[in-house]
């Protein structure tokens, strides 16, 4: 049955907006947990426009669902990683003027730099997982630097407007499933996922788990935090 992770990176935009102490991701954490989440992703950025050091640690403290830590490439990140040993370390793209991540992972064209991450955080006892564009030759090359896990890139899916367009990208979503599956990877996804376009995956038997944030926390504008993650839960079971 498909789990659900849920991104809390958007409490912590709202917090730093006004640079205080609420409202706080950890016990967005807690809210989400209780409400039936199977995990919590959080995005360490280089330049910390959301998420602190400081809330890292307490998550590690507190949650006890799995504990997904996005980051980028970087030796830096990768150090407080192995050091807060997060139950999986996804590595993402990062651009410091992007509002949001923007495509997935060159693994193919960036192989010997992502390999040596990958084994860094192998060597530290932390699984790896890379967030990668629906491709073919993205997917045979994540398995080829020994990644635990492929997150698939489902925003162009997400943002496509033609019907079209929506079923081209569904099935390389669909092919790139597949061939992770049969190298041996694991299989997540997201990006842009909502209430809507969440449907038409469900029927990618390879996808595990769905990474979702931005959707949720914008519904529990209007319902809360516990019914928005309930319905998604609901929605993906």
């Amino acid at each position: 049955m498909p789990r659900l992770g849920v991104n809390i990176d958007h409490v912590a935009t709202l917090r730093q907006a006004r640079g205080g102490y609420e409202p706080d991701p950890v016990m967005a954490a807690s809210m989400v947990q209780l409400a039936g989440a199977d995990g919590i992703v959080v995005h360490l950025r280089e330049d910390r426009r959301h998420i602190q050091d400081r809330d890292l640690m307490i998550l590690r403290e507190t949650v006890h669902l799995q504990l997904n830590l996005e980051m980028a490439a970087e030796e830096a990140i990768a150090k407080i990683a192995i050091n807060v040993k997060p139950d999986l370390v996804t590595l993402v793209p990062e651009r410091r003027q992007e509002l949001t991540t923007e495509g997935g992972l060159g693994v193919a064209e960036h192989r010997d730099r992502i390999q040596a991450m990958v084994e860094f955080l192998h060597n530290g006892g932390i699984p790896v997982s890379l967030f990668i564009d629906p491709d073919l030759t993205q997917v045979k090359a994540a398995s080829k630097v020994h990644a635990d896990v492929i997150e698939l890139h489902t925003g162009k899916y997400a943002n496509t407007r033609r019907l079209s367009e929506r079923d081209a990208e569904l099935e390389n979503l669909v092919q790139a499933a597949k061939l992770a599956c049969k190298l041996g990877l694991r299989v997540s996804a997201g990006h842009g996922l909502n209430y809507q376009n969440i449907q038409p995956l469900k029927g990618i038997m390879e996808i595990e788990e769905y990474n979702i944030g931005h959707s949720i926390i914008s519904r529990s504008v209007f319902v809360g935090l516990d019914r928005a993650v309930r319905e998604m839960h609901d929605l993906i079971r």
